[in-house]
């Protein structure tokens, strides 16, 4: 991929879970290349959320003809997974247990596997992250890090030294704009780094200041549109490496609920980060 190309993708959150094909068919509407995605639809339920399901549940995992269907629709469309989520290290858990779902993201072609690390333990991430990454390229996929307030691997310098533990091109930083700034980053310290370093970006708006209590609320359900809040998302973009690819990460469950269409939504945010020059 060479610098101006189209490397956008629409991040599953930004949509609280679509089923897959209509996903993968409104990302080639919007002009998008891509697309993240789990195995499983998003229960909202999960975090606390009872009086809006947009979506009937649907499972990659269970269902041999979705992984079908979507495997048509992606190879129709021009669009990719560009990054399988729902991996993590965690101390009750082995990452070895990720094999058949790592075997499904392949099988789906997915570019590149995400993780997190969900507690305060670097020492069971770093090892745990590390397994993880053999079995991902083992796969033919890339591999990347995130890195998210409170978690043990809550900040960019956090995430790299991981990074470095596994290895140069064994594992990648995953920059999500949000987290980005609201735990320190600047733009000066992305571009310091080795552009290497750097597997994948997700972009979205948010308020300039220190994560609280709320944060994992707003961080589920309540980013900004691009341009709607204070980063300085335009000199992010510019810092990022030309061929590192940009997933729009933008839910907004109170406009979803009181009646904007998913469609809408996604097109406004494309737009906004188009304007930005991503």
């Amino acid at each position: 991929m060479t610098s101006g190309a189209n490397r956008l993708g629409i991040e599953m959150l930004t949509l609280l879970g679509m089923p897959p094909v209509e996903h993968v068919r409104l990302a080639a509407e919007l002009g998008c290349v891509a697309i993240s995605s789990g195995l499983t639809g998003l229960p909202l339920t999960m975090f606390g959320v009872t009086d809006f399901a947009p979506y009937p549940m649907w499972s990659l995992r269970d269902d041999p003809a979705l992984r079908r269907e979507m495997i048509a629709a992606m190879r129709d469309t021009g669009v990719h997974i560009g990054l399988g989520e729902g991996f993590r290290a965690r101390s009750d858990s082995d990452v070895r247990n990720s094999a058949g779902d790592l075997d499904l993201m392949a099988e789906l072609g997915a570019v590149r596997i995400n993780a997190i690390c969900v507690e305060d333990d670097l020492a069971m991430a770093k090892e745990q992250l590390a397994i993880l990454s053999e079995m991902t390229i083992e796969r033919g996929m890339a591999f990347t890090i995130e890195f998210t307030p409170p978690t043990g691997i809550a900040s960019f310098e956090t995430a790299l030294e991981v990074c470095r533990h596994i290895g140069q091109g064994k594992a990648r930083v995953l920059v999500d704009a949000m987290h980005f700034f609201r735990t320190g980053g600047t733009i000066e310290k992305l571009k310091a780094v080795d552009p290497d370093w750097i597997g994948y970006a997700q972009m979205c708006d948010a308020r300039l200041a220190p994560w609280d209590e709320g944060y994992f609320g707003e961080a589920m359900f309540a980013r900004s549109v691009p341009g709607a809040g204070d980063l300085p998302l335009r000199e992010w973009v510019a810092a990022l490496p030309p061929d590192c690819e940009i997933g729009l990460e933008v839910p907004r469950l109170d406009d979803l609920r009181s009646g904007m269409s998913p469609r809408d939504h996604a097109a406004r945010v494309v737009k906004a980060a188009r304007e930005l020059g991503a």
